[in-house]
């Protein structure tokens, strides 16, 4: 069974979205090993200088990197990524499926992904609007639930 990671730096602490997450993660254990690992942000001041965000942003990156499993497809999740829609989505996560690869999605903290994340794989958007952490993680989740249903011709995405 494939493996699917996602990375994240931050967590969902507000008890109403707890369900759906959780909602959407037994419903993806039907197509894979899902895995989901929260990672703390760095501490940052209320306003902190370029150069503070960068130091932290390179912190997290430190630990994205000891995370992200050997050989695996990696897509940080950005702005700056490439859009896909669902079918295309689905036929990217197929893709990785068919190579036998495991697949890491990473969503980062409130100030974003360092470059070096960036780079390392494939980026992805979903869109050029900013969303909340626990609102994206949930998306993100919907997303991997429907490009599976996709790829097994199951009737859930129309």
């Amino acid at each position: 069974m494939i493996k699917v990671f996602v990375i994240a730096v931050g967590k969902i602490k507000e008890k109403e979205f707890l369900p759906i997450s959780d909602e959407y993660v037994k419903r993806i254990s039907a197509f894979c090993e899902l895995k989901i690992i929260e990672l703390k942000p760095e501490p940052l001041p209320e306003k902190p200088s370029d150069a503070q965000v960068l130091s932290a942003l390179s912190k997290e990156a430190q630990m994205i990197k000891e995370k992200i499993p050997k050989g695996a497809a990696v897509y940080p999740l950005c702005v700056e990524g490439k859009q896909f829609s669902s079918e295309d989505f689905s036929f990217e996560i197929k893709k990785q499926t068919y190579a036998g690869k495991q697949i890491c999605f990473i969503i980062g903290s409130s100030y974003g992904l360092d470059f070096s994340i960036k780079k390392s794989g494939k980026p992805v958007s979903f869109s050029d609007m900013t969303f909340p952490h626990k609102l994206f993680r949930i998306m993100l989740l919907e997303q991997i639930y429907r490009a599976f249903t996709i790829i097994s011709g199951i009737k859930y995405h129309k």
